[in-house]
């Protein structure tokens, strides 16, 4: 069993609520648009630290980060990017990374809008946690947990702090 935090869109501030979110996970991932080193340095400090690099992150951030990650966690196929898009409506980039990668869980940022939806097309999840920091145009702060055993994801939580 393995506790996953995941975030996105921080623009280089970490909510401290966000912070005691994850005091109980195994790892943290970030879904892009970090916004500074620091930032990423924080978040390795508390748990491993799995992240991409995004649209607004700088040189160093993107020698740091990889545009992508695919990885395994127990028995999930994880595929990280910063912009994904949505079931029916994903990036081009991304429908082709899915189609390659064949990922049970999909995880991406950029749009600051928290969604979790099931894509029976290409029988995933797909996770954007919304937007962990405070710049940017989304109303309220917001980051997900959830727990992976096995090739299973359950226990799903979301944190929504007003702005």
């Amino acid at each position: 069993m393995t506790r996953i935090g995941i975030l996105s869109d921080t623009h280089g501030f970490v909510h401290p609520r966000v912070v005691a979110f994850f005091a109980e996970v195994d790892e943290i991932w970030h879904a892009g648009d970090i916004g500074s080193i620091g930032v990423a340095r924080q978040l390795a400090g508390l748990r491993p630290l799995r992240a991409v690099y995004g649209n607004i992150d700088g040189q160093e951030l993107r020698i740091e980060f990889p545009e992508n990650q695919v990885f395994q966690v127990e028995q999930v196929r994880v595929l990280m990017t910063h912009i994904g898009g949505y079931p029916g409506r994903y990036d081009p980039r991304a429908r082709r990374l899915i189609a390659q990668e064949k990922p049970l869980l999909f995880v991406a940022g950029h749009s600051h809008i928290l969604k979790v939806m099931y894509d029976k097309q290409n029988n995933l999840l797909h996770i954007n946690p919304g937007a962990a920091g405070k710049y940017g145009i989304h109303k309220s702060v917001t980051a997900v947990r959830l727990v992976i055993d096995g090739n299973n994801m359950r226990d799903l939580e979301v944190v929504d702090i007003p702005r």
